[in-house]
């Protein structure tokens, strides 16, 4: 019988043999790091449950760090990512956690970008591929980035989600959902719209003009082949 390696390929949209433990795990870091804007120059990996005791074993390491270097679950060079991380300047490290009553495929990332900005952001791989972000520097969200989703970081302030979904109406952008979340009443809020369809650049830089909004994010879903 053929022996084979954790990163054969398995299936149509994946390397490794996990869906959980490594097509979840590079799905989780690349949309970590592009909420971080993509610029990550530095990643601490905080393993929760059986991400903490099987990540070398299954991949997930490598899974992870393919991630925030951008590759999608299916890329080939993701058995490579160790060398490709190296090549790039890239600082990563692994730590075990404990991050409470969450799921066990969940994973903390703690990341520094070129200028020393950091940013946290915390998910989980549910199953199938399937993952939810529920964490973003400390505030409670949630999204699965399946569909195209826009992050707004806001100023609580009255009139700002009719603001909002007033120029996505004006521009035939239909919402899915939308959910604001805040600490407290008057402070940051961070915003999550999901949209039926990608939001032109030219929208997303009017919602960034939009007075009392910090920064806009767009998070489209991965397109295999692209």
């Amino acid at each position: 019988m053929k022996s084979y390696s954790v990163f054969d390929i398995m299936g149509p949209i994946m390397i490794g043999p996990s869906s959980s433990h490594t097509a979840g795990a590079a799905r989780l870091a690349k949309l970590a790091a592009k909420i971080a804007e993509g610029n990550v120059k530095e990643v601490i990996f905080m393993l929760h449950g059986s991400f903490s005791k099987t990540y070398r074993g299954h991949g997930t390491d490598r899974a992870l760090v393919a991630g925030i270097l951008g590759m999608d679950p299916w890329d080939e060079n993701l058995r490579n990512s160790f060398n490709i991380a190296e090549e790039r300047g890239l600082k990563y490290k692994f730590e075990e956690a404990d991050l409470g009553d969450v799921h066990p495929n969940t994973v903390k990332f703690i990341m520094t970008d070129s200028n020393g900005v950091k940013t946290t952001v915390t998910g989980s791989s549910i199953g199938g591929g399937n993952i939810v972000i529920f964490e973003l520097d400390g505030q409670s969200i949630q999204f699965t980035g399946a569909h195209p989703t826009i992050i707004i970081n806001n100023l609580d302030v009255p009139g700002m989600i009719y603001r909002i979904s007033n120029l996505l109406f004006e521009n035939n952008i239909n919402i899915a959902s939308m959910n604001v979340y805040r600490k407290s009443k008057g402070s940051e809020a961070t915003t999550v719209i999901e949209t039926d369809g990608a939001v032109p650049a030219t929208i997303i830089d009017k919602i960034r003009g939009i007075e009392h909004v910090n920064n806009v994010e767009q998070i489209l879903p991965p397109v295999k082949g692209e």
